[in-house]
């Protein structure tokens, strides 16, 4: 089942009256366009809540900059609570295609994350009915997606989990999305950026990873980096925080800073980066594929993807 904790607020046309909340017996139903261009989807009022961070995470340059085209098949990995699915899922329904990659929803430590997402889907049929939900973590790498059957994939503000897994190396989830890629295809990554100096750059504990590490995992799968951008960059941000990039917004963990302070600073400072898959090679060129890890890897209980920042 899918249905949702998330609480969406309407506005009535009726003036001086209250505003209600939408509770689980009264879910809104939202009035969805044919084929909707992206402007339309990220003006749309399902996207109340979340357009306060257009600005800190420029999801229309993101999205462009990844390619995303209407028509095309694309993996989510770990939608977290679903800031970009509410995006992704509108645009593509009609004559695309979008697959969560995420947790399974019965692990014991983790799988709350997932349920409260699939919640989400189930509560709103008319914006997510055709979303195809599979696992990427732990254990599974997207055994239900078939291999190069994908347009895109996208991953934002997860790899240091992937880095932090316990029991396989993030090599896993970065063999996945070559592996499900069409050659051609490619895996757009929004990162957490460190200094490349930080003790802490190749182990993402504190949510920041070096951009050479995450070059070289891609790599490593046999992804080429085909450009990379500065739309989501932020030069306030120090990359030094008592409690890792969780102390930004829109977390805000710990007492480092006051609310004020965390508006001063802003989210975090993210690498945007586009690998491509190479075209394929001649047989006897070709390299083997990595084998796929079984093993139940825990990820960061403070943030899945897109829940945190």
């Amino acid at each position: 089942m899918r249905t949702t904790p998330l609480v969406l607020i309407f506005a009535l046309a009726c003036g001086g009256a209250s505003t209600p909340v939408e509770t689980p017996e009264t879910p809104t139903r939202y009035e969805v366009p044919a084929s909707p261009d992206l402007q339309t989807v990220l003006a749309a009022p399902w996207r109340d809540g979340d357009r306060a961070r257009d600005g800190q995470r420029h999801p229309a340059e993101t999205l462009a900059f990844f390619g995303l085209e209407p028509d095309m098949t694309v993996v989510e990995c770990w939608a977290g609570g679903g800031w970009y699915t509410r995006i992704l899922a509108p645009y593509l329904r009609d004559r695309g295609k979008l697959i969560s990659g995420g947790l399974d929803p019965e692990d014991e430590r983790r799988g709350q994350y997932e349920r409260n997402f699939r919640a989400m889907l189930e509560r709103h049929p008319e914006l997510y009915d055709q979303v195809e939900v599979r696992t990427l973590h732990p254990g599974n790498f997207l055994d239900g997606v078939p291999d190069e059957s994908v347009d895109l994939v996208l991953t934002f503000r997860s790899v240091h989990n992937w880095i932090r897994s316990e029991g396989h190396d993030p090599n896993d989830y970065f063999g996945a999305a070559a592996r499900v890629l069409k050659p051609g295809g490619v895996l757009g990554v929004v990162q957490h950026r460190a200094h490349e100096d930080m003790e802490e750059a190749r182990t993402g504990t504190t949510g920041y990873v070096a951009e050479s590490y995450v070059i070289e995992l891609a790599e490593r799968a046999g992804l080429v980096l085909d450009d990379r951008s500065e739309v989501n960059a932020n030069p306030r941000d120090t990359h030094m925080h008592e409690g890792g990039v969780w102390s930004l917004n829109p977390v805000g963990r710990g007492g480092a800073y006051t609310a004020q302070e965390r508006d001063a600073l802003g989210e975090s400072d993210r690498m945007t980066l586009r690998f491509r898959k190479p075209e394929a090679l001649p047989a006897a060129e070709a390299a083997p594929a990595p084998a796929r890890s079984r093993s139940a890897a825990m990820p960061d209980e403070e943030e899945q993807g897109d829940a945190a920042p």
